[in-house]
C-alpha cells in the first residue's frame, strides 16, 4: 500500500458531539505482499475482517463526529493489540526481547500480525522476514495509534469529555455461556473499568428498545483499544461494540444482505441517542467527565 492509503479520518463539517468513532478491523485492501505468500483464496483471508462495519457507522460524521476507518486488512496487521504481540513461530530470525511473546492473543494465533483467520486457518505459507513485521508495525500501527490519540486529545480538550465507540462484529453463531441466545450486539467495557456504568447501561437500553438483543462485556469485553484508551476517572470513555454478523452479511459468501440498509439505520438511531443522552446526562456533560 502506498502512505497514506492506510486507514483515513472521516470528519464532519465541525464536531459537534464529544464521540469519536473507529472501525479498525474492516480494511478491504488486501497487499500485494500478503496475497503473494498467503495459502488461502481471496475470500477465506476475509474470515476474520469486520465486514462492512465502517460502512455501518457511515452516518457518524453527518451526526458530529469523526469516524477513524482502516483500509488495511485485520489479516495484515491488527491495531487492536499491543504493539508487539508476536508469535516467534511466524518468523524467520529472533524477535527482539522487548516483543511479548506469550499472550495469549498470541498462542491463539492473533497477535499484532496473525498467523490465522477464522478457525485456525493458516495465514502464511513461509515465515516472514523479522525485519517485514517490524516493518509494518512501524509504518501503519504507530501512525494508526498517533491518528486515535489525536483525535481522542482533540475532543477531549473540546468537550471535557471523550467517548470512544470501537466498532466491531462477530461470527453468527457466538453464543453466551451456557445458554442458547446468540445476541446482536455485546457492548464491552472491560468489565465497569473502561467506561461509566451508566454510558454502557444507556446502549444496552437503547439497542434493546429497538427489538435487538444486547449484552455486556461476554464473550467479548473489549481488546487493546478499549483497555488502552478507557479512563472514566480523566472524562475518557471507551466502549467496544460487537454487532452479531449474520444481521447484516451473509457469512458464506461474505455479501451484504437485503437488511443491511435497515442494521444501518439502526446504528445511526443508536449513535443520535447515545449522543442525545450523553449532552442530557445530569443536565450537561460534566457530570460524566467529573466521574
Amino acid at each position: 500500500m502506498e502512505d497514506g492509503q492506510q486507514f483515513e479520518v472521516r470528519e464532519p463539517v465541525a464536531q459537534t458531539i464529544p464521540f469519536v468513532f473507529n472501525s479498525p478491523h474492516s480494511g478491504r485492501h488486501y497487499p500485494a505482499d500478503l496475497i503473494a505468500n498467503s495459502n488461502l483464496d481471496s475470500l477465506s483471508i476475509r474470515r476474520s475482517a469486520d465486514h462492512y462495519v465502517d460502512e455501518l457507522f457511515a452516518d457518524a460524521p453527518e451526526l458530529g463526529a469523526p469516524l477513524l476507518a482502516a483500509h488495511f486488512p485485520r489479516a495484515y496487521l491488527d491495531v487492536n493489540r499491543e504493539p508487539y504481540e508476536l508469535d516467534p513461530r511466524m518468523f524467520d530470525g529472533p524477535l527482539p526481547p522487548y516483543v511479548n511473546i506469550g499472550s495469549m492473543r498470541v498462542a491463539g494465533g492473533l497477535g499484532t500480525i496473525p498467523r490465522i483467520v477464522a478457525e485456525n486457518m493458516e495465514i502464511y505459507r513461509k515465515r516472514l522476514s523479522v525485519e517485514e513485521g517490524l516493518a509494518r508495525i512501524e509504518a501503519i500501527y504507530k501512525p494508526y495509534h498517533t491518528c486515535l490519540r489525536r483525535l481522542i486529545a482533540r475532543t477531549h480538550a473540546r468537550f471535557g469529555l471523550a467517548i470512544l465507540i470501537d466498532c466491531h462484529s462477530m461470527p453468527g453463531n457466538i453464543r453466551l455461556s451456557g445458554s442458547e441466545l446468540r445476541p446482536d450486539f455485546i457492548i464491552g467495557d472491560r468489565y465497569g473499568t473502561s467506561a461509566s456504568a451508566e454510558l454502557s447501561r444507556a446502549a444496552l437500553d437503547f439497542l434493546d428498545g429497538m427489538g435487538f438483543s444486547a449484552v455486556r462485556n461476554k464473550p467479548y469485553a473489549g481488546g487493546f483499544i478499549t483497555e488502552h484508551y478507557g479512563r472514566p476517572v480523566r472524562g475518557l470513555h471507551a466502549l467496544q461494540i460487537e454487532i452479531n454478523r449474520a444481521l447484516y452479511v451473509d457469512e458464506t459468501t461474505l455479501e451484504k444482505k437485503r437488511e443491511f440498509p435497515v442494521i444501518a439505520a439502526a446504528l445511526s438511531t443508536f449513535m443520535r441517542q447515545m449522543a442525545e443522552y450523553v449532552g442530557d446526562f445530569s443536565g450537561g456533560m460534566s457530570a460524566l467527565a467529573a466521574e
